[in-house]
C-alpha cells in the first residue's frame, strides 16, 4: 500500500495537523517505509505460534488478594456536611 499526497494531507488533517505540501510530500516517503514493514510482518507465518502477554519469559508476581484497610465509612460520614441513609448530599450545581 502506498499512500498519495493527497492521502498524506487528509491524514494529517485527520490528526489536525497543518501540513504544506512540501511538508506532505516529504512525510511520505517514511509513511510508506512503515507501511511497507507492515505489509512483511504480516506477510509472516505464524500458524502455531502462541499468543504472548510479553516479549520476554517473566511473571508478575501478585499479593493474595485480602482486605487489608477496616471500613471507615460511618467515621468519614461522621464528618460531612451533609449525610442521608449513607449517602453523602452533596450541593446541586447544574441548573
Amino acid at each position: 500500500m502506498s499512500l498519495s499526497l493527497p492521502e498524506v494531507k487528509q491524514v494529517a488533517w485527520l490528526a489536525r495537523i497543518e501540513i504544506t505540501d512540501a511538508e506532505a510530500d516529504a512525510a511520505r516517503g517514511p509513511l510508506n517505509d512503515i507501511f511497507k514493514l507492515i505489509e512483511q510482518m504480516q506477510s509472516v507465518d505464524t500458524e502455531g505460534v502462541a499468543p504472548m502477554a510479553h516479549g520476554q519469559d517473566v511473571v508478575q508476581r501478585l499479593r493474595e488478594d485480602r482486605v487489608t484497610e477496616t471500613d471507615r465509612h460511618v467515621l468519614y460520614q461522621g464528618i460531612a456536611p451533609q449525610v442521608e441513609d449513607g449517602l453523602y448530599l452533596v450541593p446541586k450545581v447544574i441548573e
